[in-house]
């Protein structure tokens, strides 16, 4: 089989035009995906690796908002969350007709602050509302939760909710060794 030449050109193009795309198909575009991955996992990694160094530098650094109201004292974190539960509830919409701090209980060290809100809004007022007391930097959380509708197949809803806030408990009101041991003979006196 002799080819003119016009054949052979045609030969050579269609076998260079083949061997472009085969090299493109199994060489070039895996390579090129491969890099991509790897460029992407190693800007991932470096990422997580300037977190790290961040979370270990931040020890000089001035204390957090967090940290600041575990350090304040009861009345400090009362104020503060009561300002901010009034701030979040206007900013969301929600309408509070009672907000009031309550008991405080002592766990450990800390010192665990009770508040009651009771709002009516919409539910989107309302998700709102939850959503910067879950979100907010401040140690406090949700504690108890209720949800009532004022009118039947309206969005006009009742909020309920017991916010609980920490602190750190004075030191003069932890009891001494003697006292302690005082309350401890008391007691095993009555369980006598």
């Amino acid at each position: 089989m002799i080819l003119s030449k016009r054949e052979r050109c045609i030969a050579v193009i269609t076998l260079v035009a083949v061997f472009f795309l085969a090299s493109d198909r199994f060489l070039l575009t895996p390579y090129l995906e491969r890099r991509g991955r790897l460029l992407s996992e190693k800007h991932r990694l470096a990422e997580e690796l300037e977190s790290a160094r961040s979370l270990f530098g931040r020890r000089d650094e001035p204390p957090t908002p967090l940290e600041k109201m575990l350090e304040s004292d009861a009345g400090t974190v009362e104020s503060l969350t009561l300002r901010s539960l009034r701030n979040w509830a206007e900013e969301s919409g929600l309408a509070l007709s009672m907000l009031k701090p309550e008991r405080s209980t002592r766990i450990g060290q800390m010192e665990e602050l009770s508040f009651q809100a009771i709002g009516a809004g919409s539910m989107r007022a309302i998700r709102d509302f939850l959503w910067k007391i879950e979100s907010a930097r401040l140690p406090i959380k949700i504690s108890e939760l209720q949800l009532s509708g004022r009118k039947e197949n309206s969005d006009d809803l009742m909020l309920q909710v017991r916010v609980a806030a920490l602190c750190l408990a004075p030191a003069d009101k932890q009891p001494s060794k003697k006292a302690r041991s005082k309350n401890n003979a008391a007691l095993e006196g009555d369980a006598e």
